[in-house]
């Protein structure tokens, strides 16, 4: 794979619809704020951490899934063990992305949820499919193009909006709401490291994560590719961060929401489509539409083909079948079976 390839498909897989959702959530959240999101520097360092101690042992023993290691040393007993956890993670993952895709056509468009739950995950399994690893490679850097392009594009409309207030004021006084910066007390404190390092940790112990490496030409490109998607993903949270502020500083009587405010009728996790529609053009907010559609698409397909590779290479050929000469059409199967379950979650 391509290094410029490799950097743009593991800063999608990482900035999905979650992680652009989710900050601009915990940004307006009054109850948290700023200071309570993780994923700018968690999802940096986590990249960084898989990619100076996980990237070159991996390359270099030319595993085909992170279970490798586990099943040559432990056998498949464990292999079962260790692949049922992971894969579920993936289902998981995947209805967690394509449920805020959802949750954004239907506050803007009036389209409703699973209508585009099921034509995003067909689009995905049909791509995916047809080109397996590198369709959804190719298909990332088109996808992080129109997340960073569409993301900044709404970002001055939101800011110049006449019901908004100056977002630096709102940082640390109270005007329609508390400060948007945060606070942390001392009895929220291991709480808060907990998250943290929930998040700056656990993204090495997701397939879609090697994935990538294992498909890099050497071990140094793919130390490459993860420090540069570290740097990425730290600074593709800034735009999120910015409407999660924007929100805060708004007052919702002036605009066509009305009152009480999003976070009083308790739709603070989709304030993103929210401030969007009520807070920029028609045509601007159908641009950010664009950025959290592809920021759920980079992610999903990733995930259900990381989980679909340990099935079929870890599980059926490795252990059930150990003759098989092709696993491609047992693969498309369960890959198929496997995006069913995730939309039905």
């Amino acid at each position: 794979m391509n290094l410029w390839v490799g950097i743009f498909t593991v800063t999608a897989t990482w900035v999905g619809g979650g992680y652009i959702m989710g900050t601009a959530e915990l940004v307006y959240d009054p109850s948290k704020g700023l200071l309570w999101v993780h994923g700018l520097v968690a999802f940096a360092f986590n990249l960084f951490f898989g990619g100076f101690f996980f990237a070159k042992p991996m390359r270099d023993n030319n595993y085909v899934t992170m279970i490798d290691p586990f099943q040559l040393r432990y056998g498949n007993a464990w292999t079962v063990m260790l692949c049922i956890p992971a894969i579920l993670s993936e289902v998981f993952w995947s209805a967690c992305t394509l449920a805020a895709l959802g949750g954004t056509m239907n506050v803007i468009l009036g389209i409703a949820p699973y209508q585009s739950i099921l034509i995003s995950a067909s689009v995905a399994i049909l791509y995916t499919l047809l080109g397996g690893l590198y369709s959804v490679a190719y298909t990332d850097v088109i996808q992080l193009f129109l997340i960073v392009v569409s993301l900044w594009l709404c970002v001055p409309f939101l800011m110049l909006n006449p019901a908004s207030t100056d977002i630096v004021n709102t940082a640390v006084n109270n005007v329609y709401q508390a400060p948007w910066l945060g606070k942390i007390d001392l009895t929220d404190l291991w709480r808060w490291l907990d998250d943290f390092f929930l998040l700056a940790l656990s993204g090495v112990c997701y397939q879609c994560f090697y994935q990538r490496l294992l498909a890099a030409s050497s071990s140094a490109q793919a130390q490459k590719m993860c420090y540069a998607a570290g740097v990425l993903c730290f600074f593709l949270g800034f735009p999120s961060v910015l409407i999660g502020a924007v929100a805060a500083s708004t007052d919702w009587n002036q605009t066509s929401y009305g009152l009480p405010s999003p976070y009083e009728k308790g739709e603070a996790g989709i304030i993103m489509p929210i401030a969007l529609q009520h807070l920029c053009p028609v045509y601007i907010s159908i641009a950010g539409i664009g950025a959290i559609a592809a920021a759920v698409m980079s992610s999903m397909d990733s995930a259900l083909l990381a989980a679909g590779s340990m099935f079929a290479f870890n599980i059926y050929k490795n252990m059930l079948r150990k003759r098989v000469r092709s696993l491609t059409w047992k693969y498309a199967v369960y890959y198929v079976l496997h995006k069913m379950i995730g939309v039905r979650i």
